[in-house]
């Protein structure tokens, strides 16, 4: 069973939820119709160049200083500016966002599982060829938040994530 709604709101497995659906730079975050939306940490722009395809982040380090990535390639890690605290009894399934999708922009779909806790990171894809730039604080993602029929906990490497990209970890 899909939870949303007031339900959502009650159950809070994100830190401090907006009440409505709220908008950034065009772009809808807050509770949605059937989940809730997610914004994105840092502003990402990709560009391609002569074939070459490149991608800028901008960040801010622990003292709140300006950070500027470049990198070549269409894939990126990026975080959220929500903190997650999933109820043991939900899980969330995170999705694109149409409004980016219809741009060329794949959000790799992944889920937080029961129990998990921390800032999730984005894994990002830009399929297209024009320049796109993400503005921080954007919705970037949707969450679909559903009832597990038996209660778990999540005790895996990436229980209380960092609040900024965290790359793979193995074992």
């Amino acid at each position: 069973m899909i939870i949303n709604g007031d339900k959502l709101l009650e159950l809070s497995p994100i830190v401090n939820m907006e009440k409505t659906k709220l908008y950034a730079n065009g772009v809808s975050y807050g509770l949605s119709e059937a989940g809730y939306d997610i914004r994105i940490k840092q502003t990402v722009v990709f560009t391609s160049r002569w074939g070459v395809k490149k991608i800028t982040v901008v960040d801010a380090d622990v003292n709140g200083k300006q950070v500027v990535t470049k990198t070549n390639g269409s894939f990126v890690l990026a975080s959220s500016m929500e903190e997650f605290n999933i109820p043991n009894h939900l899980i969330g399934v995170v999705c694109d966002k149409s409004s980016w999708a219809r741009r060329g922009l794949s959000v790799f779909n992944t889920l937080a599982e029961p129990g998990w806790k921390g800032f999730l990171t984005y894994e990002l894809v830009y399929h297209g060829s024009d320049e796109l730039t993400i503005e921080a604080g954007s919705g970037i993602a949707q969450v679909i938040f559903h009832q597990v029929s038996c209660r778990a906990q999540y005790t895996g490497r990436y229980q209380g994530q960092a609040n900024h990209p965290v790359s793979a970890i193995t074992a």
